[in-house]
């Protein structure tokens, strides 16, 4: 009986070690910092000391342990492997000791500025600038660094300041581009980037500190990156701006080609990360979380007990940002939901893998086009079937918008939006790899020229051509002009879309949509606005009804016209249609041909004018409601460089290959709708170079826009909230025009308010 008490016991023992981990605070068992050099062991020493003296006994942290590890590497396996318990690491760490290391992050250092840092890249006065760093030596605070490491490189292949085809390492692309360098935890792959590192050297592992994350390589770290520019080893310093003195002989390098003082970092910089970050393993969560709070309230700037310890201060111990970093005013304690987006933001995350942080994978050899409708899957994937450059993958979201979000999470790499769409793309963090040519390819050129590249070389010093935005109603509906179009049943292509939707909120009265039309289609949108809608129908079901894509009927310009027209029992039509004027002929002519509408010709439509006059369909260039500017391809900045590779061979090995039955800005004949993946009247599509999507897009378009759109913190589009303000807003349009209020006064005073 006795033993068969003891035997319980002991198994009633091993259960609760197991299910709660807290009982490892046993006396004898102590909790474990991992420590990175010799004064940090002297620092992290001293607080376990503290602790010892200022807590009972047998308080379970009042017997701490400093574990000396060779890196952040060795301190992230000692971890993993139950030897230490926590460290606090740069952000790019923090993502590998999560995906690789399976640890958790548990806390984070908070600045005076929050918790991001600035990655600025600073050299000696009057030297070098951003565009001519090839060739010169660098310093960088560590490898796959936030500031010194991710942002950079992110920001250089973004530019097409670096080329990476992902066939080699990354490292090599580096190694060639700067002539020596020190990058401390880099490796031995390229011998060249540690070059300029002063660390001790021997074929001791644990006496060897030369280009290692450690305090024992005197260029570790944005301190030691510094250190490095100011020795003369290096000619440009990557660090963050925690770190910068005010120094008269050195400058910022800034995106724009310029420099700043050292005190502007937050203007001229390569861009924000989130700051360092505290991990541990997942079953140490709420004892290392117990911990941090117990030594920030002894210990901290407010702390009871900081007389006897600095915790972020680091001097008195021969060494700075010790365990933390000394400009650390809090440790902010994550909350046991909180996921990696939370903890290092989407845009940081997508930077990560697209440098390839999770190893090269099949993901990184392949693009992923997004597409947003079946019709456009079916297009893509013969796509892919006909490329001769690298592999292409079809990836499917709902909407255009759908799609953006896919790219900022690394589901799909890039998609061709409309000038609206790309605009939110762009203020999401996603960036124009190429732009869609609309002029005629051989008009220009005696001869023609032998291949797309050299077409859409010359092309860039022709014009980019623009589309005109258009009022389309029947002939026989007499009474229908802009002015009267109050209570009337509208037809947009899409909800956002610069016809549709955009131009039409400053061109006149009845942009205010519900408020303003008896009911319409405007896909994407809602209520009334969709109420002509039709879908597409199966089995006696009707599904896709009003969706933002090809799945409703009367989305796009064929869709438009489609609803215009009515369905072919002639139920669920517009008076009028607000769509692009290319391919209009081409869309009549195929609706008739198709059997949606017999015997219909480009005579049976007119235009309706600004003015309240109409006209015939081939006066869209004095009868129209302005210009939209070209569809752009939109991608994460770390792999425009790529896209446009792709695309560049993509049209060029299928212009040259004759029998190829396939055309890439062909639609409605083969897939049944038109402008799929790009618009049909797309000659090519042109290179970027170093221009922004303000330059594409045009001043006056990105001014109004600018009224109307906004991007949350998060990335993501957050356009909802200002859609009912907007309508209220446009309302109040109709009574100004009438008045003859000058439309951009009432753009600056009132939407400029309205959507702040």
């Amino acid at each position: 009986m006795l033993k068969y008490r003891w035997k319980c016991l002991c198994l009633l023992v091993i259960f609760l070690c197991l299910v709660f981990p807290c009982l490892f605070a046993l006396p004898g068992k102590k909790f474990r910092w991992c420590t990175l050099s010799d004064v940090e062991q002297r620092k992290c020493s001293h607080l376990a000391r503290s602790l010892q003296a200022v807590l009972r006994p047998n308080d379970p942290f009042s017997r701490v342990s400093c574990v000396r590890a060779h890196n952040t590497m060795d301190c992230m396996s000692k971890i993993r492997a139950n030897k230490a318990d926590a460290v606090s690491l740069d952000a790019g760490e923090v993502y590998t000791a999560v995906q690789l290391y399976d640890l958790a992050a548990v806390g984070k250092e908070q600045h005076s500025g929050g918790n991001c840092v600035y990655a600025v890249a600073v050299v000696r006065r009057g030297t070098l600038n951003l565009y001519n760093l090839k060739g010169s030596s660098s310093c960088h605070n560590g490898a796959r660094w936030t500031s010194g490491w991710n942002i950079p490189l992110g920001f250089m292949l973004s530019k097409n300041l670096l080329y990476w085809d992902e066939e080699q390492p990354l490292t090599k692309v580096v190694s060639r581009y700067f002539n020596t360098s020190c990058i401390p935890g880099i490796g031995i792959t390229s011998p060249n980037l540690c070059e300029l590192c002063q660390g001790p050297k021997s074929y001791v592992r644990d006496k060897n500190h030369f280009c290692e994350t450690s305090s024992s390589e005197p260029f570790s770290d944005s301190e030691g990156a510094f250190r490095c520019l100011k020795s003369g080893s290096g000619d440009v310093a990557f660090m963050d701006h925690l770190t910068i003195m005010k120094l008269q002989d050195y400058e910022l390098l800034c995106p724009d080609g310029s420099t700043a003082p050292l005190t502007s970092f937050r203007t001229c910089n390569l861009g924000q990360g989130p700051n360092k970050a505290i991990v541990t393993r997942g079953q140490m969560h709420r004892i290392t979380k117990k911990f941090l709070t117990l030594i920030q309230n002894l210990f901290g700037p407010n702390g009871k007990q900081r007389s006897r310890l600095a915790l972020f201060t680091s001097n008195s111990f021969g060494g700075k940002n010790l365990l933390f970093q000394d400009s650390t005013e809090k440790l902010q304690i994550l909350s046991d939901d909180v996921d990696m987006t939370g903890i290092l933001g989407l845009d940081y995350i997508s930077l990560l893998k697209g440098l390839g942080h999770e190893g090269i994978s099949l993901d990184h050899s392949i693009i992923r086009w997004c597409c947003i409708s079946a019709a456009e899957l079916r297009k893509c994937e013969d796509w892919a079937l006909n490329v001769k450059s690298d592999p292409l993958v079809c990836v499917q979201a709902t909407s255009l918008t759908g799609c953006i979000e896919m790219i900022k999470r690394n589901e799909a790499d890039a998609v061709s939006l409309d000038a609206s769409h790309a605009y939110i793309a762009d203020r999401c963090g996603l960036q124009p790899a190429a732009v869609e040519y609309w002029g005629k390819k051989n008009t220009h050129f005696i001869g023609g020229f032998p291949q797309i590249q050299e077409i859409c070389s010359f092309a860039w010093h022709v014009d980019l051509h623009s589309l005109y935005a258009l009022a389309v109603t029947k002939r026989n509906m007499k009474a229908v002009t802009l002015p009267t179009l109050s209570g009337r049943r509208s037809c947009h292509s899409s909800l956002y879309s610069p016809a549709g939707w955009l131009l039409l909120s400053k061109s006149y009265s009845p942009a205010a949509y519900e408020n303003y039309f008896w009911k319409g289609c405007m896909p994407g949108a809602e209520r009334d606005m969709c109420k002509v809608c039709m879908g597409w129908e199966e089995d006696g079901r009707v599904y896709g009804r009003c969706s933002a894509n090809h799945d409703e009927r009367y989305y796009g310009n064929m869709g438009a016209l489609r609803c215009l027209i009515g369905d072919p029992d002639g139920r669920s039509f517009g008076d009028v249609a607000f769509l692009e004027h290319h391919s209009l002929w081409a869309n009549i002519e195929y609706l008739e041909k198709s059997g949606w509408a017999y015997g219909i010709r480009p005579s049976d439509f007119e235009l309706l004018c600004p003015n309240g006059e109409r006209a015939a369909m081939t006066a869209w260039r004095s009868c129209n409601l302005g210009l939209i500017p070209p569809n752009v391809v939109m991608t994460r900045p770390v792999i425009t460089a790529k896209i446009y590779d792709f695309i560049m061979k993509s049209q060029n090995s299928l212009e040259a290959d004759k029998n190829s039955k396939f055309q890439l800005f062909k639609s409605a004949e083969v897939y049944g709708e038109g402008d799929l993946l790009f618009k049909d009247t797309t000659s090519c599509l042109l290179p970027v170079g170093q221009r922004k999507l303000h330059d594409i897009l045009g001043e006056s378009f990105v001014y109004l826009a600018d009224s109307i759109f906004d991007c949350t913190q998060a990335g993501i589009y957050s356009l909802w909230k200002h859609f009912h303000s907007l309508l209220v807003a446009i309302s109040v349009l109709s009574l100004l025009i009438q008045n003859s209020i000058s439309l951009e006064l009432f753009l600056h005073i009132n939407f400029g308010r309205l959507f702040l």
